[in-house]
């Protein structure tokens, strides 16, 4: 049997942020267009989501803040990643952030921003899209 390529990719809910009904469907909605999804749960630290997606392999971090902490948590992902030698790998996320964060966070290379009213399809297609599968 030849391997498959697939999409890898960690979902985690970093900082104290309780509320993961959204992040699970997201999570769900990605397994079951046939990507890998690693769930990291709540209350992650950016050393926790980055150590998981490095020892993990994945190719993309998905991350899930209501807590108004997005321009801190997204921030520090991306620096330790570049700290670690893994800037390639593509961070992603969404929730309750204000438009006029989202150019700032573009800037400080956040691939793709998901606000309220995204669905779960385009959410898929996004990273089907800009995320490069692998064996």
């Amino acid at each position: 049997m030849e391997p498959t390529e697939r999409i890898r990719v960690v979902i985690a809910k970093p900082g104290l942020d309780g509320h993961d009904r959204g992040v699970k469907i997201v999570a769900r909605a990605l397994r079951d267009a046939g990507m890998e999804v690693v769930y990291m749960g709540l209350h992650q630290t950016p050393e926790q989501i980055v150590h998981g997606a490095i020892q993990e392999d994945v190719q993309a971090i998905g991350l899930s803040i209501l807590s108004g902490a997005h321009m801190t948590l997204f921030a520090r992902v991306l620096e330790l990643l570049r700290e670690q030698d893994a800037a390639d790998i593509k961070v992603f996320g969404g929730g309750i952030i204000p438009d006029e964060d989202i150019p700032e966070l573009d800037r400080l290379g956040v691939a793709k921003v998901f606000t309220p009213g995204a669905t779960t399809q385009e959410i898929v297609e996004w990273v089907r899209g800009a995320i490069p599968a692998r064996v």
